[in-house]
């Protein structure tokens, strides 16, 4: 489907069209502010919440669902389908790698906020489980799409030896100074994982992580020092407390 049309949250009808870079229903008459393509699927053993996940009820358009055979071919379908205002909802943060890659296309110089508990940034030569999951910001790293020095990982505490190693050897950390330093405009991914395992259902639950209001401000600050040009949701699970999550972080951000 065009992502000129899209189905409206609110009388499921085909009929919200893009209108700037939003939509508005031309049944309903309600207008939104961004468009969702969701991608239920889960690269990696034991995903199904999280591609199940994908497909929570969302007040936001939806412009595609996003499943194919191969994660290449499912990283150009997401890029070919996003909206001029992205939500991307995953399944696992293989998401971010199409999502991200079709911010890119259209902004020039990315910057990238990789929210997470872990660090996505194995390759299948580092990889402990062999899950696809957890090698996605790697994948935007070492394909071009984002230049390390443009790249923040933000309230990682669980990474691999060799990961650890990598954002030594590239001076990745945490600071949004340097990773937005410059760059035209930036792509978000944010791993509900990251947050203490208290505040959120996660298939991977990492303990000692912030609270939903400490993420919150994080991506209040974001929003005041960069345009978002898109934003990813990925590693929830689905119950009502993720879904209202989703929905909080994404009005912080700016998508309301």
């Amino acid at each position: 489907m065009s992502s000129l049309r899209a189905r409206c949250p609110n009388c499921r009808t085909f009929t919200a069209v893009a209108v700037g870079d939003g939509y508005e229903c031309h049944r309903c008459g309600s207008v939104f502010s961004a468009g969702l393509v969701r991608v239920p699927v889960a690269w990696g053993v034991g995903g199904e919440g999280m591609a199940e996940a994908a497909r929570i009820p969302l007040p936001y358009p939806e412009v595609a669902i996003v499943e194919r055979a191969t994660l290449d071919e499912q990283n150009e379908a997401i890029a070919d389908a996003l909206p001029a205002r992205p939500i991307v909802l995953g399944g696992c943060c293989c998401a971010h790698v199409g999502a991200a890659s079709g911010v890119a296309r259209r902004v020039g110089r990315i910057g990238v906020v990789w929210i997470d508990a872990h660090g996505d940034l194995n390759t299948p030569e580092t990889s402990p489980s062999g899950n696809l999951w957890g090698m996605p910001f790697r994948m935007l790293l070492d394909g071009g799409v984002v230049a390390a020095e443009d790249a923040a990982l933000v309230g990682a505490r669980n990474l691999d030896p060799p990961e650890a190693e990598f954002v030594e050897r590239h001076g990745i950390d945490d600071s949004l100074e340097r990773a937005l330093e410059g760059v035209t405009a930036t792509y978000i991914a944010l791993d509900l994982d990251v947050l203490d395992p208290s505040e959120v259902d996660a298939l991977v639950p990492e303990p000692d992580g912030p609270s939903a209001d400490e993420v919150e401000a994080l991506l209040r600050d974001i929003a005041g020092r960069t345009t978002i040009a898109g934003i990813g949701v990925t590693g929830l699970l689905p119950t009502e407390r993720d879904a209202a999550l989703v929905s909080r972080m994404l009005g912080v951000a700016g998508f309301s």
